[in-house]
């Protein structure tokens, strides 16, 4: 019995980075948020911290640069994941 052939839908760089990316923003605004509502030794901060070099808990500087590189991170996963899942589809095809 044949399989049925996959869709010939291309999976697009640029779709998959936004969306990458605003998850990773969102997530990035909900822990920020969690940590400065919850008690110290619940705060999501030091997780981050050694993801997002510059990130400074509570500093402006620190917030923004770590918005910025969430969203960087977003696009870096989609730029690396993108060319693999075309060239293993093609050959899996």
């Amino acid at each position: 019995m044949q399989q049925p052939k996959a869709s010939n839908a291309c999976l697009r760089t640029a779709p998959l980075g936004n969306t990458l990316s605003i998850v990773l923003l969102l997530s990035y605004l909900l822990c920020v948020g969690f940590g400065l509502l919850a008690p110290e030794q619940m705060r999501m901060h030091e997780a981050w911290a050694p993801l997002l070099p510059g990130f400074e808990w509570l500093t402006w500087p620190g917030f923004l640069i770590g918005l910025v590189e969430t969203y960087l991170y977003g696009w870096y996963i989609a730029v690396l994941f993108v060319p693999l899942y075309r060239f293993f589809s093609k050959s899996n095809g």
